[in-house]
């Protein structure tokens, strides 16, 4: 039986600079890179050497913590670098990549007629394992659990986030045989949520084992652990999984095609960018061929892999994120107004009405990074209440990972959050406090502690 679920507390964060309903593929990027940082938790041990020439599939490393999660490389050609930093860490394994992508091939096969065991091993086997990812503590999911639930969020409410009902046509057939190779990993449901209001497209509202669920609210409505939360929450010894819909179609070609098929569809936006479009791209690609497509504009800009509350800060020639479906390009705040605050402020973007903007609030915003003051003490004002749609109380939980008080922890909801549920705290907090940075410490603790 589906559910709906009414959202009232959050911000719709409007910027200039989306996407236009435009997809443009571009001839296969020069060089990719897997970054091991961007898979929390995990000890990479290399698998391939400088030189080595691969295939899409070939694994490059594996998780010391657990030897059967391997991590492939999303096309073919020759490893070119590994990029190590500080105590020989690996940052990067770089790939020059082939002009026609050669696939490492496996036997196509029905999920329907295939154990649970079968379609575990296959997922592992070939590299697709760290697109499914678990609550709590926001790591790849453990292929010996078996999950409660299975959430797939069918819409992104991220500013100038990619819109999955444009992106998502002629996918019926792949998306359907990754939600039937999903459906033998679980013992409770798949959800799969829409928003409400909308007209999906029929690759989602045709979608078979699974419960449609509809969503309605401002941001973050879209963000899996909201939708968990109000659905399904996590209690202390709970597993659910989720994974984007984009990387169900990858688990459906793995199955439907018997290959390691990394294909993306990103939203290229910002008011950095002359052409704000969408772009058909592999997992890892440099951006540096998409930026100069879309046309990057002079200034001092700040180039994130996803959203501006959550993502990544990366070169204009640095790499997409594994699980990154966006690129964000503002201006960086490096300049600053005398007495700013004293000005009326129309064009100035405030959760408060502390400037006349309040007056538009369908406006949207040409902001840059400035943080519009320093960090201060971290005092109790309701702001962060206004914005967090989730029955915990946000500046309690916080506090109790700064006096690094697990039990306490645990009793606030460290389980049912990762970082991007903390980012509009954070994006609206007066004391400049990095939320985000706090709750992923809190996650690692509580993670050491019953590992």
């Amino acid at each position: 039986m589906s559910e709906y679920v009414k959202i009232k507390k959050g911000l719709n964060l409007k910027l200039v600079g989306e996407a236009v309903r435009t997809i443009t593929e571009l001839p296969v990027a020069g060089i990719f890179a897997i970054k091991p940082k961007d898979f929390v938790g995990i000890t990479p041990k290399l698998l391939v050497k400088a030189g080595a020439n691969v295939e899409a599939g070939t694994p490059l490393f594996y998780d010391k913590n657990d030897e059967n999660v391997l991590f492939c490389s999303p096309v073919s050609g020759e490893v070119i670098e590994i990029i190590r930093g500080d105590k020989r860490v690996i940052l990067e394994i770089r790939i020059l990549a082939d002009k026609d992508i050669k696939y490492l091939s496996c036997t196509p096969s029905d999920p329907n007629l295939l154990s649970e065991k079968e379609i575990t091993e296959k997922l592992l086997k070939n590299g697709i394992w760290p697109f499914i990812r678990q609550r709590p503590y926001g790591t790849i999911a453990n292929p010996k659990d078996r999950p409660k639930a299975i959430f797939i969020s069918g819409f992104d409410t991220n500013p100038l986030a990619p819109d999955y009902d444009f992106i998502f046509s002629e996918k019926e057939t792949d998306f359907q045989t990754g939600l039937d190779a999903l459906k033998k990993l679980t013992t409770g449901k798949i959800h799969l949520n829409l928003k409400a209001d909308s007209s999906p497209p029929a690759v989602f509202s045709q979608a078979q084992n699974v419960q449609i669920n509809t969503i309605s609210g401002p941001h973050p409505a879209g963000n899996v652990g909201v939708q968990i939360h109000h659905i399904d929450p996590i209690n202390k010894g709970e597993v659910v999984w989720h994974i984007n819909p984009q990387d169900v179609v990858i688990i459906g070609k793995l199955f439907s095609k018997g290959i390691f098929d990394a294909v993306r569809t990103i939203a290229v936006t910002g008011t950095q960018l002359e052409k704000t479009q969408y772009y058909k791209t592999i997992v890892g690609t440099t951006i540096k061929n998409i930026l100069a497509d879309a046309v990057l504009k002079k200034g001092d800009n700040r180039i994130i892999s996803g959203s501006v509350l959550s993502g990544s800060q990366i070169p204009a020639d640095g790499f997409l994120g594994f699980y990154d479906t966006q690129i964000s390009v503002i201006l960086e705040g490096n300049d600053y107004e005398f007495m700013g605050w004293l000005a009326p402020g129309f064009n100035k973007f405030s959760v408060s009405r502390t400037f006349f903007s309040w007056l538009s609030p369908n406006k949207k915003h040409n902001l840059n990074t400035n943080l519009h003051g320093e960090e201060r003490p971290f005092v109790m004002t309701g702001q962060y209440e206004k914005v967090f749609p989730m029955d915990i109380y946000p500046v309690q939980l916080l506090k109790s990972i700064l006096i690094e008080d697990i039990d306490l922890m645990e009793k606030l909801g460290i389980y049912e959050v990762v970082e991007e549920d903390f980012a509009l705290c954070e994006l609206i907090c007066t004391s400049k406090i990095k939320s985000q940075e706090i709750i992923r410490h809190g996650l690692d603790m509580v993670r050491k502690e019953f590992s």
